[in-house]
């Protein structure tokens, strides 16, 4: 992973103390790039503290307060950076008012980052971390058969009629962003990672590490749903690679494995046999499992993405929260 690729230039991550992010200033740093990253409030020593502690996070790493909602706001932040890593837009699954709590922020965030951008005569491209949830609605059968790839798009319709209100974001947000790169002239390339898990560098618990710790967690059942999972390394080292690679354009769907969660809660009985986890699932019966799909690989693996298994992310993921005291077994 270490290189000096980065040696000597300037970069730019966005929402830099979440979950991905926070991989992605990681792996920046360890390839020499200096890394101006916002965040909502750089004095917040309990948000930001993982970061500070990061290695050549004290010779090249800034931290800039940014607001999503306010235009202007990361003209400082991108003004002299060769590469705008745009991974700043909440993720929340429940919530009480989609429009300000998702859609808002993600939509409008997007926009005003790009705007920045618009704005400085350095950037040479941006990566936007949009979301598998902005490829699969689109009304298609999900059985098997199916591979899901990059030509997919989330109708936003769907979303609204499912009230998929995160997938709604992130397609609505997406939409926005390419339509905005091309009328400017914007090299852009969208990144769509699956639910992301393996260590955690932040100390709070983020959404997609909840949904492994949901079930060990002493959950009675185990949701009736099949999606796809990722290890965050790789995510994170995608977004380096399609900055770094010249030639990678368009989108790129980012999943190892699609599983049912019957499957998963399998694959942690074998790691972790004394784990009391849920045998059932919140479905009327066995026969009514959700199916599960694939999704293409090919084109992630020109960006030199290996894919750690599943398994090994699993493992990562609950050693990490036993670290953190999120968990104790």
């Amino acid at each position: 992973m270490e290189s000096n690729s980065g040696k000597g230039k300037v970069v730019c991550v966005t929402g830099a103390t979440g979950f991905i992010a926070s991989w992605i200033v990681k792996l920046l740093l360890l390839r020499g790039y200096t890394v101006k990253g916002t965040v909502r409030d750089p004095n917040d020593s309990g948000k930001v503290g993982h970061l500070l502690k990061l290695e050549g996070a004290k010779e090249r790493l800034q931290l800039i307060k940014a607001n999503l909602l306010e235009e202007g706001s990361f003209d400082q932040a991108v003004e002299v950076c060769e590469g705008v890593f745009h991974t700043a837009s909440p993720v929340a699954f429940y919530v009480k008012d989609p429009q300000t709590e998702l859609i808002d922020p993600a939509v409008k965030g997007t926009l005003n980052v790009l705007k920045s951008c618009a704005k400085s005569p350095y950037v040479k491209r941006v990566i936007l971390t949009s979301s598998l949830a902005a490829v699969v609605y689109n009304g298609r059968p999900m059985t098997p058969e199916v591979v899901v790839d990059e030509t997919w798009f989330s109708n936003p319709d769907i979303c609204r009629e499912n009230k998929f209100w995160y997938a709604l974001s992130k397609t609505l947000a997406e939409d926005a962003a390419w339509k905005f790169s091309k009328e400017n002239s914007i090299d852009m390339v969208a990144l769509n990672p699956t639910v992301a898990i393996g260590p955690l560098l932040q100390p709070s618990l983020n959404e997609s590490s909840a949904a492994v710790l949901n079930i060990i967690n002493g959950a009675k059942t185990f949701p009736n749903l099949s999606f796809g999972w990722i290890n965050v390394k790789d995510v994170a080292n995608a977004h380096i690679q399609a900055f770094e690679i010249s030639s990678a354009s368009g989108r790129y769907c980012l999943v190892e494995t699609t599983l049912h969660y019957s499957d998963v809660v399998k694959i942690l009985l074998e790691l972790y046999p004394t784990l009391q986890l849920p045998e059932k699932c919140d479905c009327e019966d066995d026969k009514a499992f959700m199916p599960v799909y694939q999704v293409s690989k090919e084109k992630a693996r020109t960006l030199g993405i290996e894919f750690i298994p599943l398994e090994a992310s699993l493992k990562e993921t609950l050693e990490s929260l036993k670290e953190k005291n999120l968990v104790n077994f």
